[in-house]
């Protein structure tokens, strides 16, 4: 294995943990209700990550759906017990902006106490379905204050059809303060390219943009920069091999292409960079 290029720096390896058809893209084809009447891969597709980062020596946080806890505790004990960080992924993925204040305090405390209960350690990340925490649904941060998380990470400060707060900060800081407890918000990574955020480093924009274009802004994070990355994952993006849903062309794009080449790029990635769990990249 090759030094990494950036020995200097932490950078946050993520996955959040759904299977194919809880996707917010599906949810126009696959309704909640038809859910159980699925294959269920995404404990095989998450093991093959653990494989993968047990290979690595790296730890990460896993950002697990309550729904898949729920089914799968074995799963939830297993990563834990091999020095994974766990963090809230909602109950069963319904965007904040489909929720009232009530129902999404309902909803993280719900997920939260079942992976809590699973575990028996105090769950302190949270990620949003589709990065659903957006400029209209900003009163979220300050529940999930309330309800005992430390740290976020749903912002994505770009422009985007789905999600985005393009004028959000970049890098990890204090996003909200209640006395003397406070929020942090690790948003995902862009690079700054012609006065606008472009993300290059998780997900779908891992597995269509050029693998060159990728490394370089590692590079340019974390070594013009200074600052750490948060690289993003789904266990169904291991999964070539996964059911073919009807779905419209841009979804279909967004979620089946060069899904092959998802291993490969991680670990190219996990050669040549540093990466842990988001908890301790803040230092929490």
């Amino acid at each position: 294995m090759p030094a990494p290029e950036t020995a200097h720096q932490l950078n946050a390896f993520s996955i959040d943990v759904e299977d194919y058809f809880q996707v917010e893209a599906f949810a126009g084809a696959v309704a909640r209700s038809d859910w159980e009447d699925f294959e269920p891969r995404v404990e095989s597709n998450t093991r093959r990550l653990l494989e993968l980062l047990d290979r690595k020596q790296v730890k990460a946080t896993f950002f697990m759906l309550g729904w898949v806890a729920e089914r799968f505790p074995g799963l939830v004990r297993e990563l834990v017990s091999q020095g994974h960080e766990l963090g809230a992924h909602s109950y069963d993925h319904r965007p904040v902006t489909e929720l009232t204040r009530e129902e999404f305090r309902r909803d993280v405390a719900k997920s939260k106490g079942i992976l809590e209960d699973l575990v028996g350690t105090e769950v302190v990340g949270y990620r949003a379905p589709t990065y659903s925490i957006v400029k209209k649904t900003l009163w979220a941060l300050d529940i999930l204050l309330e309800e005992g998380f430390r740290y976020d990470s749903s912002i994505f400060p770009i422009v985007h059809d789905r999600y985005g707060i393009p004028s959000a900060t970049r890098f990890p800081g204090v996003v909200k303060e209640n006395g003397s407890v406070s929020l942090l918000e690790f948003p995902i990574s862009t690079v700054r390219i012609l006065g606008g955020n472009l993300p290059f480093v998780g997900g779908g924009y891992l597995r269509q943009y050029p693998m060159r274009f990728v490394l370089w802004g590692m590079r340019r994070v974390n070594l013009v920069e200074r600052q750490p990355v948060i690289l993003y994952v789904h266990p169904w993006e291991m999964d070539p091999d996964q059911p073919d849903l009807s779905v419209g062309p841009i979804s279909r794009l967004r979620h089946y292409r060069n899904l092959d080449q998802t291993e490969q790029r991680l670990e190219v990635l996990l050669d040549r960079f540093r990466f842990t769990t988001v908890k301790e990249v803040l230092g929490l």
